[in-house]
């Protein structure tokens, strides 16, 4: 009988030893869990900085290019009165060498750059 207590004794101190392993490996395994939380952050925040780098850009590129074809429209409004419109024609070539008719009053105006 003796025998069958102490088995009932090594056998309840290997069950609390179980137990506590068990506790350490429940903590380890939420450290690890959260350090690899931080380290997937860690790693975001630098590409989330780069994201919003590349969106100013690309807005910036938008930008310039409306303008562009903005002008582009203007260029070719233009072009399209320079070679249909007589009229606009005159004026621009009047404009361009300096001339006027007869008796005709001309007034300019300086333009702010």
């Amino acid at each position: 009988m003796a025998g069958k207590h102490m088995d009932a004794g090594i056998l309840a101190r290997l069950e609390a030893r179980t137990r506590v392993v068990k506790a350490l490996v429940r903590c380890a395994f939420v450290l690890f869990c959260v350090s690899l939380g931080f380290v997937v952050v860690a790693m975001a925040v630098p590409q989330q900085r780069l994201l919003k780098k590349l969106e100013a850009k690309l807005v910036e590129a938008k930008e310039r290019e409306k303008v562009a074809l903005a002008d582009r429209e203007h260029r070719r409004i233009e072009l399209q009165a320079l070679r249909e419109d007589p009229a606009y024609l005159e004026i621009h070539a009047r404009d361009r060498l300096n001339m006027c008719r007869e008796g005709e009053r001309i007034l300019r105006f300086k333009r702010d750059r």
